[in-house]
């Protein structure tokens, strides 16, 4: 098969439960922002911060170094029980520890009456690291089908548990008070618990799609191999620095914000939730990005048996680029729309959106690029540019914040990003080197930054007048790419 079909068509399947649920998850945001005030939705955004940082330590890097070994190893098996007999020991530590320090943990964040934040969340990162692998197995047999399945148990599990939370209960209990149903009702609800319910929800989600994963675990009869640990774990232990050095430079500004605002706790907290919420309106570029990860990683090392990969890389990198510039414009044309699915008091956050979706644009270019480290086994410089990262994203939260507010850390995401890709792709030069089109990659750009800049000048009330207008300078930008595109379109088409 074309191997940009295969891309494409794994890249769909992989992409449509999350594209759907993330979008139903998104949905969720318009009643978070209603049912819960800003600084409320700040808890949400600050703990959410603090478990990606905690569960790129608990699978540090075994993914990729599952996908590097189980590529080319004749006992895939033995990959698999080697990845899940570490990730298991390790997740069964991380949880009798954080269950037993719960208190302290809690009462150290500022959530001294809500321990049990903390031990819902240690059993979600332990069940999330242990689906880790057996997820990454899925995507390397070529199984996105059931994959697909699984993540959609797992997105309705946890929206339908938020929707019978926050909004089912609280409306019998009002509707039927004093009845069989509010009785019942309130074994198993507590109007106190609040945002609480979202954590609730996500763990019954986890522990649902572990236990649909069981199947892909328990019937594999090998051994996990002690030596073959070791080199995983050599080739892993960068990840694990690259990782987290990623996910200081994703969310260290939501994990410091509130320290570093002037004003009360209060305060800090509810732009702290201004900021999450608006995060959240980038969605559709980050969607495309993690969708496209799915594919793509196991792609990379599959295309790097044959001739000529780097062709083939180049040629993903330009059609990614063109996508994520689409999704650009079709959220910055429309903002005012996009901006309707979160609350009324969190709109004022606007300004954040077009920073924000140019560095998930880098950041999804970076993951391009980052295939020469991963193919040369160079994974050492793959944590020296997310450390680069890591330090330009302290420095500059720390400098921009205290002047700018939540729209410096906007751009000090958006200076972290930029620097990695432009350091990546010149280290990719030496190690690996690909042809990218760079000159393609400047038009679009250009053109698409173009576009955007002339909406901006579109002054009117008149929401024809500016939505057709809008809709016309997507619509240039759509034509300008299939007729420059064209010739390419129809070789691929006939090569299918």
């Amino acid at each position: 098969m074309n191997p940009f079909r295969k891309l494409a068509g794994q890249t769909a399947i992989y992409g449509l439960p999350t594209i759907v649920g993330r979008l139903l998850n998104y949905l969720l945001v318009p009643l978070y922002t209603r049912a819960f005030i800003p600084a409320e939705y700040g808890v949400v955004t600050e703990v959410y911060a603090y478990v990606a940082f905690l569960f790129v330590l608990l699978t540090y890097g075994m993914e990729t170094a599952f996908f590097r070994f189980a590529s080319r190893e004749e006992q895939n098996n033995t990959v698999f029980a080697t990845a899940m007999a570490s990730l298991g020991v390790t997740s069964a530590l991380f949880s009798v520890a954080g269950l037993l320090f719960a208190p302290e943990i809690s009462a150290r964040m500022g959530y001294g009456n809500h321990p049990e934040y903390i031990r819902w969340f240690i059993l979600i990162l332990a069940t999330d690291a242990l689906s880790t692998i057996p997820y990454a197995k899925l995507r390397l047999e070529n199984r996105p089908l059931r994959f697909a399945l699984i993540k959609i148990v797992n997105i309705g599990a946890n929206i339908s548990f938020n929707l019978f939370f926050i909004l089912l209960c609280p409306y019998l209990l009002s509707k039927h008070p004093d009845t069989a149903i509010s009785g019942l009702i309130s074994r198993i609800y507590n109007p106190e618990t609040g945002i609480g319910y979202i954590f609730i929800s996500n763990l019954i989600a986890s522990l649902l799609t572990f236990a649909l994963l069981l199947p892909d675990i328990l019937h594999k009869s090998m051994k996990p191999d002690p030596a073959l640990l070791k080199k995983m774990l050599s080739y892993s232990w960068p990840l694990l620095i690259f990782g987290m050095a990623g996910i200081v430079n994703e969310t260290f500004d939501r994990v410091i914000l509130k320290h570093l605002l002037p004003g009360t706790t209060t305060e800090a907290m509810a732009q702290l939730g201004i900021y999450g919420a608006c995060y959240k309106v980038s969605i559709l570029m980050t969607l495309f990005i993690q969708t496209y990860r799915y594919a793509a990683e196991p792609f990379f090392f599959d295309q790097a048996k044959g001739q000529h990969p780097q062709d083939t890389y180049a040629r993903m990198m330009h059609y990614f680029l063109i996508v994520c510039l689409f999704i650009f414009l079709s959220i910055m044309l429309f903002l005012d729309i996009v901006m309707l699915f979160v609350g009324e008091a969190y709109r004022e956050g606007a300004p954040v959106v077009p920073v924000l979706l140019l560095a998930n644009l880098f950041l999804g270019i970076f993951y391009n690029l980052s295939i020469w480290f991963k193919l040369t086994d160079k994974t050492t410089y793959g944590a020296i540019i997310s450390v680069i990262g890591a330090v330009i994203t302290l420095l500059l939260n720390y400098v921009l914040i205290p002047k700018f507010g939540y729209m410096g850390a906007a751009w000090a995401t958006f200076a972290c990003y930029a620097s990695m890709m432009v350091i990546s792709y010149f280290l990719g030069r030496k190690y690996y080197p690909v042809k990218y089109n760079l000159a393609g990659a400047a038009i679009y750009t250009i053109i698409a930054l173009l576009l955007y800049g002339s909406s901006l000048l579109i002054l009117t009330d008149d929401l024809l007048v500016r939505y057709g207008s809008s809709a016309v300078l997507l619509l240039f930008f759509i034509v300008f790419v299939a007729y420059r595109e064209s010739k390419v379109f129809r070789r691929v088409i006939h090569k299918a």
